[in-house]
């Protein structure tokens, strides 16, 4: 197979030896390309990047060029390689503000997460598949650099702290997925992701539900950590109330949500943001609440999450959370009334332009009337979806008492 190919662009010598090391160290066959732009001249404006896999940028091209000028250049081609860019604490703001495909501060670089970093751009650009691509070497020893024992099958998503992965345990030939986050050295938002994300293991991993994803594995380092879980063939909630839901099936999945979130505030959990894409189908069509990422114990909320920082989505989010005020079980069913009502009728009960409209119809407007064939729920879901957490249902084990 044909090397990943490479291009350094920095005027230090010692800090584009620095990246070739770090490169080379884990693809050894990796195809480098050195440029000194002072030495050399400043790449032209039809440069184009082409034949490489990627564009490592350093922030230093002579007094008279700064490094977002240059990336500001390249990130706005199209068709252009992915660009990592290597930064100073002075212009990391506005490198950040272009987008790279990969951002880390040049004087305080890591390995692993530089590794892990440039694993996640080769992945993201659906370079897998091709010749060049990180993974052609590495499909038989693991999805990940640092994460052994799995095989890699597909990415699956990712967010700004985490990728997702479709994944094979080689021991046993289960297929997983897996959650992989990296933190960042010395940034607090990074950290707290971290923490969360530990959080997000030590939740599911004490609770034994059937409609409760299952956890396999927790793998942690100094600057990242993954999570093996069970995969669920089946689809997000989202699909289904898509493609339509008959009402018997609404109700069956609103017994098994209720009977999850029994067990997840039994341990004094909150979810916090209980939305259809957090709700998965196993093929056999049952359920299962997974994404746990923002869910916290009461006591931890200090210590995890800034004063007043709302979480959660908008649509699903009781008036409380919505204006940063304290939260707890009766929360989760409102965004459980919130849910069964959109099963119903394929509709979510609020809808605004914006975010902040949302929140404000949530604590304002009045709760919607079912359609007369669904008549029977209005009793109940006027008790999830009441303004006033006091009057609303205190517990999911009352969802079911409610229920025909």
């Amino acid at each position: 197979f044909m090397s990943i190919k490479v291009m350094i662009i920095d005027e230090q010598p010692e800090f584009r030896t620095l990246l070739m090391h770090h490169v080379t160290t884990h693809w050894p066959d990796a195809i480098i390309s050195a440029y000194d732009p002072t030495a050399a001249g400043h790449l032209p404006d039809e440069f184009s990047g082409a034949g490489n896999d990627l564009i490592l940028l350093g922030s230093q091209h002579g007094d008279d060029r700064e490094g977002v000028d240059v990336l500001r250049r390249f990130v706005g081609r199209k068709n252009f390689p992915p660009v990592v860019y290597f930064g100073t604490e002075d212009d990391q703001e506005e490198a950040h503000s272009l987008r790279p495909d990969a951002h880390f501060i040049r004087y305080h670089i890591n390995h692993d997460s530089l590794i892990i970093g440039l694993s996640d751009v080769l992945v993201s650009r659906e370079r897998v598949a091709s010749t060049n691509s990180l993974f052609v070497g590495d499909m038989r020893t693991g999805i990940h650099p640092l994460i052994k024992g799995y095989r890699f099958m597909r990415r699956i998503g990712s967010t700004e702290h985490s990728g997702v992965y479709l994944a094979e345990r080689e021991s046993t030939h289960l297929q997983v997925v897996l959650k992989v986050l990296r933190q960042i050295p010395g940034q607090e938002v990074s950290i707290g992701a971290f923490d969360r994300f530990l959080q997000e293991y030590e939740t599911i991993a004490d609770m034994d539900h059937p409609n409760i994803v299952r956890i396999y594995d927790l793998g942690v380092s100094d600057d990242h950590a993954h999570i093996a879980m069970e995969y669920l063939a089946g689809g997000d909630l989202r699909l289904k109330i898509d493609a339509g839901i008959a009402e018997r099936q609404a109700v069956q999945y609103l017994r098994q949500i209720a009977s999850a979130l029994s067990a997840v505030h039994e341990k004094h959990v909150l979810h916090r943001d209980l939305k259809p894409g957090n709700i998965m189908l196993r093929k056999d069509g049952s359920i299962a609440l997974i994404d746990f990422g923002l869910a916290k114990k009461a006591k931890l909320e200090s210590e995890i999450t800034d004063k007043g920082e709302i979480f959660g989505t908008p649509y699903y989010m009781c008036p409380e959370q919505g204006h940063g005020n304290g939260v707890d079980e009766r929360s989760d069913l409102y965004s459980l009334g919130v849910i069964f009502y959109e099963m119903l009728t394929g509709k979510k009960p609020f809808r605004a332009d914006t975010a902040m409209g949302i929140i404000y119809l949530h604590a304002n407007a009045p709760i919607p009337l079912l359609p007369p064939r669904f008549a029977q729920y209005q009793a109940m879901l006027n008790m999830m979806l009441a303004k006033s957490p006091g009057d609303r249902l205190q517990s999911a084990a009352e969802i079911d008492e409610w229920l025909p």
